[in-house]
């Protein structure tokens, strides 16, 4: 058994070393250099084994290995969803509303059906006057020229849909 050891040390430290960098690359954020470095390692394990003892015993490693990652990140999955590490300052919990003031827009639903002037030629987006603030505006698909009255109505996010008023 030592003898064993001693001719399979390089193989067992890359496998060893390797399995540990792959699990600190799933629990650490940053760069990736684990991860690849684990990878390198399992390559390299993995050769070592073909080479000293054939590629049965290559194939046997490549799915220890395998099997020891999906077990690997499957831990740190339910640990990031349940568990201890889910806890931590690693893992976003935090949930930010609209209710508690959080908005990734201004809300430019108040503008919906007010009238007013383009600014620009709308072809079909441009600028546009409404009871003084100007907004980037989009046509229903026409070419409208500046100074023509024009009504909001449509708004989805920042996108705001303008109409002519004819008359």
């Amino acid at each position: 058994m030592i003898e064993w050891i001693a001719v399979n040390l390089p193989l067992l430290i890359c496998f060893v070393v390797g399995i540990g960098l792959l699990v600190v690359e799933a629990f650490v954020p940053g760069f990736g250099l684990p991860g690849i470095s684990g990878v390198v390692l399992e390559v390299v394990a993995v050769t070592l084994a073909w080479i000293n003892h054939g590629p049965v015993a290559a194939l046997g490693l490549t799915i220890i290995v395998l099997a020891l990652i999906a077990i690997a990140i499957s831990v740190s999955l339910r640990s990031a969803t349940k568990g201890k590490l889910s806890r931590s300052k690693l893992v976003l919990n935090h949930r930010e509303s609209n209710e508690e003031g959080y908005r990734s827009q201004e809300d430019m639903q108040i503008f919906l059906g007010r009238e007013g002037e383009c600014v620009t030629v709308l072809r079909p987006t441009g600028m546009a006057e409404f009871d003084g603030v100007k907004l980037n505006v989009v046509s229903e698909g026409e070419f409208v020229s500046a100074g023509s009255r024009v009504r909001i109505v449509q708004v989805e996010g920042s996108r705001i849909v303008v109409r002519v008023i004819k008359g």
